[in-house]
């Protein structure tokens, strides 16, 4: 078993993950449309559009990481090579210059380029960092508790640093929201700039020891074509249950897709919270939820395979839409500025984020469980191909949620530089609205999907031992772990 100091070593690098996420989710629509005037849908499209980049980068740099070879492993040369360039694109994306102000094309222009920039880079750290973690785990569950390590830095890094942010950077400063203060914004890109360089050179050195050269067994060449590179990719596809995933994993992904971008519009207008009110209700119920599941893995682990864990986690989100919101819809929740108002919002946080975070630990790890199925299928080990052919679909139906919510922003007629309370009713029934149609139908096919999956436990231990007699049949086995790694350093 892994010791619990490398699970945290190497769940830092979630958090470098986050940081992007939480830049695009809390701040960069606010930013670019409220604050600088941009219009919503041309920012919708520009992020879309740089989503789709990310999409296509994904699987080019996974299989190259894949194939890589040297000294240093085949993932650490990415991760480090990308922490500074990372970092500094946080600069740029929140510090647009005033010629580029005063221009809509050359505001969208800038938004492009850094949003590139940022999404590049990510890719070079995250792709690499994920495949990582099938080097430093064996077992069914094992999986589950390493990856739960990264996605618990990728929720508290995600909420901690915006929370943070609400209260030391965009706090108000009397009747002024620090959140429409442009001059607020280029500290926020040094906050997230900084944040990086240390995850990043945490997770780097704290890895270290596992950045050691790939075994010649099952391992891709060091070089290959464009062709080739998408014929790896192309070779995960043929997995059944990967394809299945997949399929779950464009609905879910659209529905977070469009939530994460009008959270902080609907916190801000629908529920009329200020910026230390969206700080707390933000950060605390994902606090909880992080030690909730991480806490629950091992238990659930115990009683449910991994699939039947991802069925309960979506079953729970779609169940949590239906409360909250509606009851708002009705006029049958109190005034906005109320205690009851405040803790309704906590309670559908912690719900909502619990659920979210089960879900995905599970999917990470039954990634890693199908890259043992597709090796003892094809005598192949592609972890690199299989997370950034997840990520690649994933980001693809990501794009939906900035390009449907920013038209939705036009369509509903939020007007650019509106406060709190200042908007009508039915542009806040609207919000509402554009959220609901967003989300729930993109969860059901989610659901539908994840349905279908079977990856058992034990049918993959079952993998496992196939693997194991193999490489032992090959006497490739001895010294290392069971599916045929180099021996881990000590823990």
């Amino acid at each position: 078993m892994i010791a619990r100091k490398t699970r945290l070593l190497y769940g830092a690098g979630g958090g470098v993950y986050a940081v992007k996420e939480a830049a695009y989710m809390m701040f960069v629509l606010l930013f670019y449309t409220q604050v600088l005037g941009l219009s919503g849908s041309v920012t919708g499209v520009i992020i879309a559009i740089s989503l789709i980049w990310d999409a296509i980068s994904d699987p080019l740099v996974g299989v190259l990481s894949d194939r890589h070879r040297s000294r240093f492993g085949r993932r650490h040369p990415f991760m480090v090579a990308s922490v500074l360039p990372l970092g500094l694109g946080f600069v740029g994306l929140f510090s647009p210059p005033d010629a580029a102000i005063d221009s809509q094309w050359l505001l969208g222009g800038w938004l492009l380029f850094w949003s590139l920039w940022v999404r590049t880079f990510i890719t070079t750290f995250s792709i690499p960092h994920l495949a990582l973690s099938a080097d430093l785990t064996e077992g069914y569950q094992h999986r589950s508790e390493v990856l739960g390590s990264r996605m618990a830095f990728i929720f508290l890094t995600a909420v901690l640093l915006p929370a943070s942010a609400l209260l030391l950077i965009f706090a108000a400063d009397g009747d002024i929201d620090g959140r429409f203060v442009a001059d607020n914004y280029p500290y926020y890109g040094a906050l997230s700039c900084g944040v990086i360089w240390v995850l990043g050179t945490v997770s780097c050195l704290g890895t270290r020891q596992f950045a050691i050269p790939a075994p010649t067994s099952g391992m891709l060449p060091p070089t290959a074509s464009l062709v080739e590179l998408g014929q790896d990719l192309a070779r995960t596809f043929k997995n059944r249950s990967f394809r299945l995933l997949l399929g779950y994993e464009v609905g879910i992904m659209m529905a977070y897709g469009v939530l994460s971008t009008l959270n902080m519009l609907l916190w801000t207008y629908v529920w009329e919270f200020s910026a230390a009110k969206v700080s707390i209700v933000l950060a605390a119920p994902s606090l909880i939820a992080v030690f909730m599941v991480l806490a629950s893995i091992p238990v659930l682990g115990r009683r449910l395979h991994k699939c039947q864990q991802l069925r309960l986690a979506l079953i729970g989100l779609l169940i949590n839409c239906f409360w909250l919101y509606p009851l708002k819809l009705m006029d049958m929740i109190p005034a906005n500025g109320t205690a009851i108002v405040f803790s309704l919002n906590f309670l559908f946080m912690l719900v909502f984020m619990y659920f979210f975070m089960l879900r995905s630990v599970n999917t990470q790890s039954i990634i890693a469980d199908i890259a043992d199925e597709h090796e003892l299928e094809t005598g192949l080990r592609q972890e690199g191909g299989f997370y950034s052919a997840l990520n690649f679909i994933a980001k693809l139906a990501t794009v939906f949620g900035p390009a449907y919510a920013g038209i939705a922003l036009d369509v509903v007629g939020l007007p650019s530089g509106a406060q709190p309370g200042d908007v009508g009713r039915d542009v806040v029934q609207g919000l509402i609205i554009a959220a609901g149609i967003g989300v729930l139908p993109t969860l059901s096919f989610a659901i539908w999907m994840a349905i279908k999956i079977d990856v058992r436990r034990d049918r993959i231990e079952g993998i496992q031992a196939s693997l194991k007699a193999r490489r032992a049949a090959a006497g490739e086995v001895a010294g290392g772990d069971l599916l045929g790694h180099n021996p881990r350093p000590a823990n």
